[in-house]
């Protein structure tokens, strides 16, 4: 018997090892009021919270703007927590931290008429084991696009994950789609979904990755398979690029 509960303790223990190293993505979406100037929140971004991130051992932090002239304007940040524990935990750790609020007293102070945004949005999206970490992009990525796959349930998302994580992740390593982060989304908007971004140096890059991937004979033979009918119905593609602080 104390053998049999010393092997499920390992097993529990080994589970939770696992469980831990899965990284959570916080993804928020800052909506640009019209005729407001984002100087206090890009200030309160580069000097005070992206640091404040980084004492907390929180790196490769996204910062991002759409490209194109699109309105209103949105300014979008990426944040990759180790596991649920630490996203749960840091903005206690950022009210603790003097340094934090000394340097960020300009915009926690700032009146409503000063904000350029009346709310953020925030989704949270968990990697999976197909890709289980954020990965900075290698060299200098001036284009970022991101993606996101609805799906009409959660059976279908949990194939379509799957699809990714048993052949889409060897294609897009194949024909050159560099991806930064990819994971399931756990809460937000537009769920059920996946969420990933893909990093590229400019469009003609982007465009050259893209025309390679359909006719990729892994490819082509999955999209035949059965299982991986109606896994997903809708897609949301968004271009970005750093901001001069961006830390990707």
């Amino acid at each position: 018997m104390r053998r049999l509960t010393l092997w499920i303790f390992a097993l529990l223990t080994c589970s939770g090892s696992l469980l831990a190293q899965q990284q959570v993505y916080e993804f928020r979406t800052y909506e640009l009021e019209f005729f407001r100037p984002a100087d206090v929140l890009h200030k309160y971004f580069e000097n005070a919270l992206i640091p404040a991130l980084n004492r907390q051992g929180i790196r490769n932090i996204g910062a991002f703007e759409e490209t194109g002239e699109a309105l209103p304007k949105k300014v979008y940040l990426l944040i990759a927590y180790d596991d649920i524990q630490a996203f749960q935990g840091s903005k206690t750790a950022l009210l603790e931290d003097a340094q934090y609020l000394a340097d960020a007293e300009g915009y926690l102070t700032a009146d409503p008429q000063s904000m350029p945004y009346k709310r953020y949005s925030t989704n949270l999206i968990q990697s999976t084991t197909g890709f289980p970490v954020l990965t900075a992009p290698e060299g200098e990525a001036g284009l970022f696009e991101l993606r996101i796959y609805e799906s009409y349930n959660e059976d279908a998302l949990r194939r379509k994950v799957k699809m990714f994580n048993e052949s889409e992740f060897g294609i897009f390593k194949d024909v050159g789609l560099p991806v930064v982060f990819f994971g399931s989304n756990i809460a937000g908007e537009q769920m059920p979904c996946l969420t990933y971004m893909l990093a590229f140096k400019d469009k003609a890059d982007h465009a050259a990755a893209w025309a390679r991937f359909g006719p990729h004979p892994e490819w082509q033979r999955i999209t035949k398979l059965e299982e991986y009918f109606n896994a997903m119905d809708d897609i949301t593609r968004v271009f970005l690029k750093p901001l001069p602080y961006s830390q990707l």
